[in-house]
């Protein structure tokens, strides 16, 4: 479950790191596939709300949760996004998944506390629900402007494959223990 980060916002269909992390599974995991439930523009709240239906349509194993980034663009309360999160892990734990949460970071003219305790939700949460976690989604590239779209905050499909390798890092110890 993701935003525009992974719903291949900007990019062609097929070149973003979801799709790239379904053809690394299909090689090396079989037994697994992503399904990907990202909406652009999506935040913890319309991911909440999505979540169990997706639960019970996918039966998923594991629960990437790539969402907070639209919060904190919004300027939404840091307690609501982190409860979001939290209820998603759980939801998603009580229906027999286990849970990655990705980590994002915001620019710092958002203020320098607010971005701090921003990127602090993922970690916290993790911790909280005993939960994988992908530190930064975006590291590696994120000091790289050439590789993002005109925007600013989507990467380009160069940048895919780092993406992806951020999430595999985290993902792969949780396809061994399955």
């Amino acid at each position: 479950m993701g935003d525009s980060l992974s719903a291949e916002y900007g990019i062609a269909r097929g070149t973003g790191w979801v799709p790239l992390l379904d053809a690394r599974l299909a090689q090396r995991y079989p037994n697994y596939r992503a399904v990907n439930a990202s909406i652009s523009g999506d935040t913890t709240s319309g991911g909440l709300a999505r979540l169990p239906a997706l639960l019970a349509r996918d039966k998923p194993a594991i629960v990437v949760l790539e969402l907070g980034s639209n919060d904190a663009l919004r300027g939404l309360p840091l307690n609501v996004t982190e409860q979001n999160l939290s209820a998603m892990a759980q939801r998603s734990t009580q229906a027999g998944a286990r849970v990655l949460i990705v980590g994002m970071q915001i620019p710092p003219n958002y203020g320098r506390d607010y971005a701090q305790r921003f990127m602090n939700v993922f970690p916290a949460v993790a911790r909280a629900e005993h939960a994988a976690l992908v530190p930064f989604l975006l590291e590696g590239i994120a000091a790289d402007r050439s590789l993002f779209q005109a925007d600013g905050l989507h990467p380009i499909a160069a940048a895919q494959p780092r993406l992806m390798e951020n999430v595999w890092q985290a993902l792969e110890p949780m396809l061994k223990r399955n």
